[in-house]
């Protein structure tokens, strides 16, 4: 199909399973932080069965990568719609993960096969691979490295260039670590983070790891809306432009623009 690069992301910490992430701290808990509610500015329709890993905006459309073995892929829809104008289906053997843009090209993570991709941004071509040994969860990047996360409480931060490992943060409220760190977007000088499992989102520092506040989305996806196969919320995308932050979660059937409110 294309060649890999021949590079890989290495590090040293050990990676999570599914089941003994569940365990982990998942919730800012008696967090003293800022904690952030929402409004509802606008409300889009949303494929109900894409499995939602990654999702951006760029040039008035959004780029969503999906998960799921045999039905992962990377697809250009449209916001007012929700239809999928540009689509790629990813071999069998890897299950999609997160997604972000970078000088013309999406990068987009596998989970457990530990290669990521790079496309051209117009085309969908596949151009090249890269290796990583951690987990493949959730990426972004801050207009100089990479920002990747494996579903730890670490992020590490990878050179463009390269797609070689620059550094590692933890993540901490206080000095409790926060797990589960799962997609990612970076808006305002801010990583966002979903923390998987639950209806939060992290306002993480690049610099430090500190988490500064949380956002607590809870009752986003109303109850007529809710069906047996809505999952959790996962999927944020910031249109800097505008200033508009978008939010959606998996097989859910709406995507929302919101603004942040202090409770």
């Amino acid at each position: 199909m294309f060649a890999y690069a021949q590079t890989e992301v290495s590090v040293t910490q050990s990676t999570h399973s599914l089941e003994s992430i569940k365990t982990q701290t998942r919730a800012p808990l008696n967090s003293v932080l800022p904690v952030y509610g929402y409004r509802i500015i606008n409300s889009y329709p949303h494929d109900p069965t894409a499995f939602t890993q990654g999702l951006i905006f760029d040039g008035g459309v959004l780029y969503e990568s999906t998960g799921k073995w045999g039905k992962s892929t990377l697809r250009k829809v449209e916001l007012e719609t929700g239809n999928v104008l540009q689509e790629y289906l990813l071999p069998r053997r890897f299950f999609g993960e997160g997604l972000t843009l970078w000088q013309g090209k999406l990068i987009q993570l596998t989970w457990q096969a530990r290669v990521g991709f790079v496309y051209d941004k117009e085309t969908f071509n596949p151009l090249y691979g890269f290796f990583y040994s951690m987990e493949g969860w959730g990426i972004t990047h801050d207009n100089r490295h990479l920002i990747m996360s494996d579903g730890s409480s670490t992020l590490y931060f990878l050179s463009p260039e390269n797609l070689q490992l620059v550094k590692s943060i933890k993540v901490y409220d206080d000095d409790t670590p926060i797990a589960n760190l799962n997609e990612l977007e970076y808006v305002k000088g801010e990583i966002y983070a979903n923390i998987w499992l639950t209806d939060y989102i992290a306002r993480i520092s690049p610099e430090t790891g500190q988490v500064l506040g949380w956002i607590n989305l809870k009752a986003l996806l109303g109850e007529a809306e809710q069906t047996l196969s809505a999952g959790v919320l996962n999927g944020i995308a910031y249109d800097n432009k505008q200033d508009r932050l978008f939010v959606t979660g998996k097989y859910w059937p709406r995507l929302f623009e919101i603004k942040l409110t202090k409770r």
